[in-house]
């Protein structure tokens, strides 16, 4: 198996990690720390950074700012929305959902959805893309 990295940018100097392995270990309160230490951070309503990537699966660590919101969102795969921290509404055709900490939800792929933050929140993305015929 090729390792494959994420090299570092001038907005990330000390990124180059792992994002592709036989196995990838995430410290996610330091991926936390790390997206909200970010000049980004301080300048938008949310950050984020990948800490796994392959060809069909992909985590996100996110953040957000109160208000802030991801409108109008699908994604072609499945997507789980772990709430590490905070407090976040979920907008469905199904309706809205509050979510808070260690509450998870997931969608099958083609769902549209929102995500607002209700309070600063942490959240972990992860979405599994389906291969034709099969996983």
């Amino acid at each position: 198996m090729e390792i494959k990295r994420n090299e570092a940018t001038r907005n990330r100097p000390e990124g180059d990690r792992v994002l592709d392995a036989p196995y990838v270990f995430a410290d996610l309160a330091a991926f936390v720390e790390q997206v909200k230490d970010e000049e980004t951070w301080g300048k938008s309503d949310r950050n984020a950074i990948t800490v796994f990537k392959t060809d069909n699966m992909t985590i996100v660590v996110t953040v957000l700012k109160e208000g802030a919101a991801i409108k109008d969102n699908t994604v072609n795969g499945f997507l789980t929305l772990q709430v590490m921290e905070g407090i976040t509404r979920i907008t469905s055709l199904e309706g809205d959902a509050d979510m808070k900490e260690n509450q998870l939800i997931a969608f099958h792929p083609g769902i549209p959805h929102s995500i607002e933050a209700m309070t600063d929140t942490v959240l972990l993305l992860t979405t599994y893309d389906v291969k034709e015929g099969g996983v």
